[in-house]
């Protein structure tokens, strides 16, 4: 994708491909997966509650971008300070173990990171956890076989695609990816984990729109955010 697969939009009307146009634009607070705050939720680790006061703190902020009405949080500045890029890492990976367990047994074999923005920080993260990265694409991005999903925007269908054999059967998945608004494109990425037999676990997302109600979408999947924003 060109803008993250998720977006967010002044009316939750509005539907994917609008949505994209304005992928980190946050309206509501960002709520975990029961429906209670994360950020609250993850207050049992100082170590994470500092780090995200300083990530929250690194986020870009612009009024009427990319259209009036909309206010845009960019995660773009996540990753221009060394120290910050570090500390957005530390704070995912403590994420996961809060929220997925830190047990090697119940760990991701696989991070999925969605096209594009997913790729920000989706092959680092993998890194850290001991574990393969997997880029889901626009449909004719990548060689080679494919298995494909099909997701509805405002003005048609557009699809996501996979590498054959680029997830084995059985392999413990979480996809990534900056936003969640819609849901939508997340989905399609859990359809091509579930194509390849891999074992989908549940979404990580840097920040959430609500009101788009993009949960809805997610099965039921375990879905958590990393930050909370007011704006």
């Amino acid at each position: 994708m060109p803008t993250p697969a998720d977006a967010a939009h002044p009316a939750a009307s509005l539907s994917t491909s609008s949505a994209e146009l304005a992928s980190t634009a946050i309206t509501a607070p960002v709520q975990d997966a029961s429906g209670g705050h994360s950020a609250a939720a993850a207050e049992g680790s100082p170590e994470l509650a500092s780090i995200k006061t300083k990530l929250l703190a690194s986020l870009g902020h612009f009024a009427d971008f990319p259209i009036p009405g909309i206010k845009f949080i960019d995660i773009l500045p996540l990753f221009r300070d060394p120290a910050v890029h570090v500390d957005l890492l530390r704070a995912l990976e403590l994420q996961i173990q809060r929220d997925f367990g830190a047990d090697p047994a119940h760990k991701p074999d696989v991070i999925v990171g969605l096209d594009a923005r997913g790729f920000l920080f989706g092959p680092s993260l993998a890194l850290r956890l001991d574990a393969g990265f997997v880029p889901v694409r626009k449909k004719g991005k990548m060689p080679g076989p494919c298995v494909t999903a099909a997701y509805e925007k405002e003005y048609g269908t557009d699809y996501f695609q996979i590498q054959e054999g680029a997830i084995k059967p059985g392999q413990k998945v979480l996809v990534v990816d900056d936003i969640i608004a819609t849901g939508g494109s997340a989905a399609a990425a859990a359809s091509l984990v579930k194509q390849l037999g891999g074992e989908l676990i549940g979404y990580l997302f840097i920040l959430e729109i609500p009101f788009l109600k993009g949960r809805s979408k997610l099965g039921g999947v375990k879905t958590v955010t990393l930050l909370e924003t007011d704006e």
